[in-house]
């Protein structure tokens, strides 16, 4: 079974991890925080965790998903916090960014199995959600794309946690406000679980309007697949299509570069790469042919942009993201004739975004063991 550190008494867990240490200076909002500062409310959290019936009925490895989220639920908050002008302190932002960090702990520093880092991750990620997701402008919307992303039971218990874990005069109302995302989650049939749609292509449909409810379907069907491949440099991307796809047409842009000359620092260089990669595409969009789109694609924005322009030409689109143990990844760089320089490398792992399952029609992870 895999676990952050063997001991949790905190003194150990300081010693080891800076990021647990520098938790001792940050403080907090005293209306939400009368406790004090981010590591007497860690600490706090995770006694209120452990305490709960349905934690202590999980499985051990899913106990130790739950207790690390925890840990690093507020990990970023010593970078996200100032004192306003009025004197109120907040930490906007730090659940995003605190679960990049995360993702970059448990890959680089102590690495975690994929499925096991990536729902400590969705974790950290949504960890407020329970308390604010009737302020979303569509609620079931936002619900439903989490629960593509983490196991929202384990998400409410953290959240409980959470809210458990503080001094404040309005614990209450917080309480009850996670007891109402329980029992939205059950009525959006996504709770422990996914929710499920009648096919890849009404979930799409369901995604990507507005005022579409999650049980319509579509009656246009796409009509041929596009491939979108997502992955550091080195991870394996170029192995996996040979091996999996030796036939089909492929869009690759590190092709394209090396055709030019463009070295992979050169931003000017990789847009018109980029541009002319786009053109090839739209030729194979326009025939209804299926490709595949090769590059790095490791953040969620770039993806989206993909996909957007490839299904508007009705085509159904395949997410497929490899992933290597950071010990193999830049041996494996190295030996690639695009080789990517190890700075370049580095501050690509700092930006990753694992490709989320509401991303595309279909997303396949593929990990090689950790």
């Amino acid at each position: 079974m895999w676990a952050i550190n063997e001991r949790k008494d905190w003194d150990s867990l300081a010693t080891r991890f800076e990021w647990v240490s520098r938790m001792e200076g940050v403080q907090q909002d005293p209306i939400y925080h009368a406790e004090g500062n981010v590591a007497i409310h860690t600490q706090m959290v995770l006694a209120a965790l452990v305490a709960q019936p349905a934690y202590r009925q999980l499985a051990a490895q899913e106990q130790e998903i739950l207790w690390t989220a925890a840990l690093l639920h507020d990990v970023e908050k010593y970078s996200t916090t100032v004192v306003e002008p009025d004197g109120r302190i907040t930490s906007n932002g730090h659940a995003r960014k605190g679960a990049m960090t995360a993702r970059q702990i448990l890959y680089r520093d102590v690495p975690a199995p994929f499925a096991v880092r990536e729902q400590v991750v969705g974790l950290v990620r949504y960890h407020g959600l329970p308390l604010w997701v009737f302020e979303k402008p569509d609620p079931a919307k936002a619900l439903i794309m989490a629960s593509m992303e983490v196991n929202t039971e384990w998400l409410t218990l953290l959240a409980r946690a959470d809210v458990l874990g503080r001094t404040c005069t309005d614990q209450e109302e917080m309480l009850f406000k996670v007891d109402c995302f329980e029992a939205f989650c059950r009525e959006q049939n996504c709770w422990g679980t996914a929710r499920n749609f009648a096919n890849d292509d009404a979930m799409m449909y369901y995604l990507q309007h507005d005022d579409a409810y999650a049980d319509y379907v579509p009656f246009e069907q796409a009509a041929f697949e596009v491939i979108l491949m997502s992955g550091l440099p080195g991870a394996g991307k170029n192995t996996f299509i040979q091996k999996h796809y030796p036939d089909m047409p492929v869009v690759c842009l590190d092709d394209i570069r090396t055709a030019r000359g463009i070295s992979p620092t050169d931003k000017s260089g990789n847009g018109q790469v980029v541009q002319e990669a786009k053109e090839l595409a739209r030729i194979y969009l326009r025939k209804q042919t299926g490709f595949i789109w090769n590059a790095t694609n490791t953040t969620r924005q770039m993806r989206q942009q993909l996909v957007d322009l490839f299904t508007t030409y009705k085509a159904r689109v395949r997410i497929v993201y490899v992933e290597v143990p950071y010990t193999h990844l830049h041996r494996q760089n190295k030996s690639r004739d695009a080789a990517v320089p190890d700075a370049v490398l580095d501050r690509l792992i700092d930006k990753l975004e694992v490709p989320a399952l509401w991303e595309a029609h279909q997303v396949e992870y593929n990990s090689a063991p950790y």
